[in-house]
């Protein structure tokens, strides 16, 4: 199997902000509406919020080739730049997402792989992410992998709430 994984600099931002769009719409379009949706994605996902985020220097942002094809990223946040406030020996996954077309052949697992890597590489003692509380598949993956429910918070889709399961793994 041909995987890689490639860190993203300030000059892969169209492409980022081309695979963030696209895989969020395509994991999320189904369970929210269609104003909602364009709302998030244009907010979340417009040139320069994605430029702001890759300058950030305790964000990471990294993609993953299958095959010499991109396939998906991944995005890890430490220190001021998580999205809920953690100690210092904490790490956040803030974004694991695999193009549909590209699920299924482990690369979520080895993009999760990748974070735990970056997470002992800084001495880090926990990984936590947070995960929509409708999203079976993510959460069934994260339990495997070692992860327990540790809390929730609110997310806004548009105007909408919902809840995401805050998911922690302690490590030594």
């Amino acid at each position: 199997m041909s995987i890689q994984v490639k860190k993203c600099i300030l000059e892969d931002s169209h492409l980022l902000q081309e695979i963030g769009y696209e895989t969020f719409n395509e994991t999320f379009k189904d369970q929210n509406t269609e104003e909602n949706m364009i709302a998030y994605l244009e907010n979340a996902f417009n040139l320069k919020q994605v430029e702001k985020e890759l300058s950030n220097l305790s964000s990471k942002f990294f993609f993953v080739y299958f095959h010499n094809e991109i396939a998906g990223y991944l995005k890890v946040n430490t220190s001021d730049a998580q999205s809920e406030e953690m100690d210092e020996e904490s790490l956040e996954i803030e974004r694991i997402y695999i193009k549909k077309n590209y699920q299924k052949h482990g690369l979520g697992k080895y993009l999760f792989n990748t974070a735990m890597e970056i997470a002992l590489a800084l001495n880090k003692k926990k990984i936590w992410l947070g995960v929509r509380e409708k999203n079976e598949n993510a959460i069934s993956f994260y339990k495997k992998m070692g992860f327990v429910q540790t809390g929730s918070h609110s997310f806004y889709m548009g105007d909408e709430e919902q809840i995401d399961y805050i998911m922690m793994k302690t490590f030594e």
